[in-house]
């Protein structure tokens, strides 16, 4: 939760993630910061600006300030906070799903987050507890497509575990070593693939529930980096479940 000018809401930043929210309609826009002249696109955030959300001109130091960052592209949201679904997947309804277990480097849960939406993965666990959240960078890393996911945020990587089990997922399990190869298995519908931390990998909680798999690299390599792993993993799901 950000708080600028005395007025509470989420910072969300850079022309596509501002382009992706206006498109989702899932969020209250309170007011646009741009600044003099405007950004090469804003004409394309522009067409898709509702007439009643104020557009406020700054300059770019305080646009720094609004964003925490000197990577807003020219253009700041300030809006209402993440609506994250509250009730856990149908596996009728989800079949495919993505859990984030303890990822914290913001860039990687919205790469993965990006990648989600790429391959059609019908949902997605984060975490509260010792991982990254739903940040202004993860946004921005996401391309703003997260704006257009279904997400459940959960306690904890237990709480986690168990809605899924509950609710009757196939875990697969992301790993370096001791995994099947991917390109050798067949994936099993409702399926939850898990991405592990970029130091520890899969939590001790989740490392006995599921199928450990791998992907294939090249001798010595020191192993994919968890985003990267995933956008692979979730392309693979998708052509063997025959979703993309």
């Amino acid at each position: 939760m950000a708080q600028k000018n005395n007025i509470e809401g989420s910072i969300v930043y850079g022309i596509h993630p501002i382009i992706e929210l206006l498109k989702a309609k899932r969020r209250k826009i309170i007011k646009i910061y741009t600044s003099r002249p405007e950004p090469k696109q804003w004409p394309a955030i522009q067409k898709l600006l509702p007439a009643h959300i104020k557009v406020e001109y700054v300059d770019r130091a305080r646009l720094g300030y609004l964003a925490e960052t000197t990577e807003h592209q020219g253009v700041v949201a300030l809006v209402a906070s993440f609506l994250f679904q509250k009730q856990f997947f149908n596996p009728d309804k989800a079949p495919r799903l993505l859990l984030l277990d303890s990822i914290q480097d913001p860039r990687n849960v919205g790469a993965l987050l990006r990648s989600a939406y790429c391959t059609n993965m019908s949902g997605v666990i984060m975490v509260e507890k010792g991982s990254s959240g739903l940040t202004p960078t993860v946004l921005k890393a996401s391309a703003g497509l997260a704006e257009h996911l279904a997400i459940y945020q959960a306690s904890s990587i237990q709480a986690a575990l168990t809605e899924i089990k509950k609710a009757g997922y196939q875990l697969y399990l992301a790993t370096v070593t001791k995994g099947k190869r991917v390109d050798e298995i067949t994936f099993n519908q409702p399926l939850c693939l898990v991405i592990g931390s970029e130091e520890k990998g899969i939590s001790s909680t989740m490392i006995e529930h599921g199928i450990r798999i791998s992907i294939p690299e090249r001798a010595g390599a020191s192993s994919y980096n968890a985003s990267v792993a995933g956008g692979i993993l979730m392309f693979m799901i998708g052509i063997s479940c025959k979703s993309i």
